[in-house]
């Protein structure tokens, strides 16, 4: 029994290698029995997804795989393969992130939080709704994990500072308590007199010069006053832990840079539907996902406030005159936010850059007028994209000092030399340390594979074996697809999920004449729904160190709010989504599926 147990641990231990050894061996004969380029695709497609569900393999090593066996199966040159590992929608990611690494770099992210905080207040739900809002506005711009390693730590604070307050008001109202309650007064008596009391034998109460010493309440009862605000903060704590790393992964659906699958999407249509004219920019993707996002946010908030706080309107919401609790807490974010000093130019700098990239993104093609680059440089083909956009507001990062130019000294460096010219707002060394270059790579593994699955003819086979699926509604599909998608995300990166279906869902969609954009837009936005278990995603595993929280209490949470999530993402397809992207037809770029080269 004990040599079984240690063979069983040994596999344990090294399942890692067995599973990149076995896996290929084990589907080989596919490929050797069927010597079709789509069988070999196929092959190519299920060996990246077991290593992906497994991470055996960094994901972003993985994703390398097309680069490898698509020329040696003879599917794709090596040329055409690495090529597309670099496209437009990858320069629109690496845009973004820069602009991110630029507000994480000079606090920005941290200010902004603490304003909106100290505007909202601290009573529970409006604290709550506060950590929510800007969570999920801040995973818009930078990443969902940055956003959760920022907000945790400042809700803990908050909470701690309210749990001690507490505990201080309810001893004062304990003792004023004793004061005036009869009841007390007769249980000092008994102790003044020498009779027994079996609730409170507490010999500090003594008899001196028959005066008694000032009473001390019963300790049975302030063992409940403890224990009770213990467990009300225990909970707290737990919701509010929650709330961010949820509200975190909820605003990065909002837009188009603010989390991977959504540039995915892009890439994928584009890639596959190269004539569909750029249905999928910032603007069109904010004007679908920011209303959703929204929606999902405050029907979130309504669960999280009935599971954690309940629905006692007076005591969450508390208007009038703030107490001594809420002051105190009031205080601690207060003086956070002194810390930061006053806004630097720096800052004033990033903000106005961001602020200029928002709109030159949301004008660029708004939809219902010509924008500018329509007017400017679009007017025979797409040459300005949002990626051109990005990439030109980010390289000013490099360009405009952090200090404005002075005649005087500039300070010294921590060696003591003088400082003769202020630096950048962003150098080299800085976003060479915090660039996620992994998602570049990640995302050109997916557009490979799209690539791959259009020219063995993988598409066209998935999409008429799907056929049948015509029978079934549409709105159907789409929830049926959603939870599919919403569940494999629970166990599977959403980049690697969102990599494996979209290539399927665009063939499907083509066979049984539904709009792409129908499925393809609720399941990209599903697989950001990974509420449920900590390992999900990097938000939930940094909730779950922080909160005290146990699997069960991510599980009853994530649960619904995954389905309240599927069901706004299906609404908002059906209603306003439904009339900007003309749904009711199937659109004639969808016919012509011939990728770019």
């Amino acid at each position: 029994m004990g040599s079984m147990l240690d063979v069983l641990k040994w596999l344990w231990y090294h399942r890692n290698y067995i599973i990149i050894v076995v896996t290929p061996l084990a589907f080989l004969p596919l490929p050797l029995a069927v010597p079709t380029p789509e069988a070999k695709c196929g092959y190519v497609i299920i060996l990246m997804t077991l290593y992906w569900c497994t991470e055996c393999m960094p994901l972003v090593v993985t994703a390398l795989l097309p680069v490898i066996l698509f020329p040696t199966m003879g599917i794709m040159k090596a040329s055409d393969v690495s090529v597309e590992y670099l496209k437009d929608s990858s320069m629109l990611g690496v845009g973004g992130f820069l602009v991110a690494i630029a507000v994480e770099n000079w606090n920005l992210h941290k200010r902004i939080a603490l304003r909106v905080l100290l505007l909202v207040g601290v009573r529970p739900a409006l604290l709550m709704m506060g950590f929510m809002i800007v969570s999920a506005f801040l995973s818009m711009w930078i990443s969902n994990t940055a956003t959760t390693a920022m907000m945790l730590p400042i809700s803990q604070a908050v909470l701690q500072q309210l749990q001690e307050t507490e505990t201080r008001a309810e001893e004062r109202d304990l003792q004023n308590t004793a004061e005036d309650n009869p009841g007390f007064e007769m249980e000092s008596r008994k102790i003044q007199e020498g009779i027994p009391d079996e609730k409170n034998t507490d010999t500090k109460l003594q008899q001196e010069n028959g005066i008694v010493l000032p009473q001390v309440i019963p300790e049975y009862i302030r063992e409940n006053s403890r224990k009770t605000t213990e467990e009300k903060y225990s909970l707290l704590t737990k919701g509010m832990s929650l709330s961010v790393c949820y509200s975190a992964s909820i605003g990065g659906t909002a837009t188009l840079t603010g989390t991977t699958p959504n540039l995915i999407l892009q890439g994928q249509i584009e890639k596959l539907f190269p004539e569909n004219g750029g249905v999928i920019n910032f603007a069109s993707w904010f004007g679908f996902a920011f209303p959703n996002m929204v929606l999902m946010l405050v029907i979130s908030w309504l669960w999280l406030q009935f599971m954690f706080i309940g629905f006692n309107l007076k005591k969450s919401f508390g208007c009038g005159v703030k107490n001594d609790r809420d002051k105190e807490a009031y205080a601690v974010m207060r003086e956070e936010y002194k810390k930061l000093g006053g806004m630097k130019f720096a800052e004033g700098a990033v903000l106005t850059i961001f602020i200029l990239l928002v709109l030159l993104w949301f004008t660029r093609e708004p939809g219902f007028i010509p924008g500018w680059a329509t007017v400017l440089f679009n007017k025979e083909d797409s040459f300005v994209s949002d990626g051109t956009v990005a990439i030109f507001m980010s390289m000013l990062f490099f360009v405009i000092p952090s200090r404005l130019p002075s005649c005087g000294s500039y300070g010294f460096t921590e060696a003591g030399k003088r400082i003769k010219a202020p630096r950048t707002l962003l150098n080299w060394q800085v976003v060479h340390e915090r660039m996620p270059w992994n998602i570049i790579l990640l995302l050109g593994g997916g557009f490979a594979l799209a690539a791959g699955s259009e020219v063995s003819g993988l598409s066209k086979w998935l999409g008429d074996s799907l056929a049948p699926l015509q029978k079934i509604p549409p709105f159907a599909i789409s929830i049926l697809l959603s939870l599919l998608v919403a569940t494999f995300t629970e166990c599977s990166s959403n980049t690697a999920t969102t990599t494996l279906f979209l290539p399927i869902l665009a063939s499907m969609a083509t066979a049984i004449q539904v709009h792409p954009l129908y499925v393809m837009l609720p399941c990209t936005i599903a697989a950001s729904l990974a509420f449920m278990l900590p390992v999900a995603t990097p938000p939930n595993a940094i909730a779950f160190s922080f909160g005290n929280l146990k699997v069960i209490d991510m599980v009853r949470a994530g649960f619904m709010l995954n389905i309240i999530g599927i069901l706004c993402i299906n609404l908002g397809i059906n209603t306003w989504g439904y009339v900007m992207f003309d749904m009711g037809t199937f659109p004639q770029w969808a016919n012509n599926t011939h990728s770019k080269p």
